[in-house]
């Protein structure tokens, strides 16, 4: 079975298009003057019919059966509060024209279908019926109502397929989230085991060679980049479930970024980190999660920028004086505006550095939702191999 056309019946303006789509239908079928006219008047009964009681109607003309014997057929179906039965007036004349006739209901819900063979002298085949199809999709519109018709069913199917589309992503991230969840949890106890051990080995340092001491120290900072891996994990399942908590008090900005800047130069000793602080300003913060995102910038300046490169962090006040800006530049890989577009997006990563640096891209999606859920704001302007400056801003109190 192939359909060749559809026609939705909300009004009487469908009514005529219905009418005269049927028509043409037998026209370029071949179908004698008399054969498609009754055609046309029997799918016009049934139409009048739907459009009487209802506006969800819809018919759809079909070619069925296979080379050399095909047959034509109009399909309407539609819901309605009224109780039709086969005598109803409408369908006794649609049955009258065509006797090729069947009566379906379900409930509130109607399909009428009516049809006739068609003569092998038509010469009709898929080839035939696919080009039929093909010129119906492709006809110009007989008035400007079809063509407006025309133009919201298309709208109205990208809107579908959008929606689609939306469900399936939220289903997909749904089922991200529960899989981070439960994978960060998994992962919490065994971590927490190692690097438990891992401290007992180190407070032993005196009962093993200097060579057993430098593998343990590595081991130790790899568990701390598996713990760190495992709090963002679950990071981001709070995030997604709206259930991220933060203990907000008045924090003193330049004292907490020279502290926190202080401790993570003995980090990333590998660079030079230059600090320039405004004026004095009191924010409304939550003191572990604003580290976690200078943690996050100064990381990620250090991780792309060459050894011995500068890192410059500064604070400064907003022009409205209504926010503090806290700006971390480094001279690192920089990114092309594709990559600042996407850099905030979740487990996004550049894919000049996937292979050469480590990650999952959680960092800066979790900055961001930090800054966010602070008042804030936080962006990048940056330039390939020319580095690149962070910025976020925090609401003055």
């Amino acid at each position: 079975m192939k359909e060749i056309l559809d026609i939705s019946l909300e009004n009487e303006m469908d009514l005529v298009l219905a009418h005269r789509r049927s028509m043409q239908v037998g026209e370029q079928l071949g179908l004698t003057v008399a054969t498609r006219t009754t055609f046309a008047t029997a799918v016009s009964e049934i139409a009048r019919t739907a459009i009487e009681y209802t506006d969800n109607g819809q018919l759809h003309i079909v070619i069925s059966g296979k080379f050399p014997r095909y047959s034509l057929f109009a399909r309407v179906v539609f819901d309605a509060d009224q109780l039709f039965r086969s005598t109803d007036e409408g369908f006794f004349y649609a049955k009258k024209l065509l006797p090729d006739f069947t009566f379906q209901a379900s409930g509130n819900s109607y399909l009428i279908e009516m049809g006739l063979g068609l003569p092998r002298s038509l010469k009709l085949d898929d080839s035939k019926i696919s080009d039929l199809k093909d010129f119906f999709e492709q006809v110009s519109p007989l008035n400007a109502y079809e063509e407006i018709k025309k133009k919201n069913n298309h709208l109205h199917r990208l809107t579908g397929e959008q929606e689609k589309e939306l469900r399936i992503q939220r289903e997909l991230d749904e089922k991200k989230t529960e899989f981070i969840s439960v994978a960060s949890h998994e992962l919490k106890t065994p971590i927490t085991v190692v690097k438990a051990y891992t401290q007992m080995l180190k407070l032993l340092k005196d009962q093993y060679s200097d060579k057993v001491a430098g593998v343990v120290d590595k081991l130790d900072i790899q568990t701390s980049k598996l713990t760190l891996l495992a709090q963002q994990l679950m990071d981001v399942s709070k995030m997604e479930n709206g259930s991220l908590q933060y203990d907000l008090v008045d924090v003193n900005l330049n004292a907490f970024v020279e502290e926190a800047v202080m401790i993570l130069s003995a980090v990333h000793d590998g660079n030079q980190i230059n600090i320039s602080l405004g004026k004095p300003c009191v924010v409304k913060a939550d003191p572990l999660r604003l580290e976690q995102v200078l943690t996050n910038l100064l990381g990620n300046a250090a991780k792309y920028s060459s050894k011995n490169s500068t890192i410059d962090v500064a604070t400064s006040l907003s022009d409205d004086d209504k926010s503090v800006v806290i700006k971390v530049t480094d001279q690192g890989l920089g990114m092309s505006d594709e990559g600042i577009i996407k850099i905030f997006d979740k487990f996004y990563r550049l894919d000049d550095v996937t292979r050469s640096h480590p990650g999952l891209g959680m960092g800066l999606y979790i900055s961001s939702k930090i800054i966010s859920d602070h008042g804030g704001k936080i962006w990048v302007e940056s330039k390939p191999n020319e580095g690149s400056t962070f910025f976020f801003t925090i609401p003055i109190v």
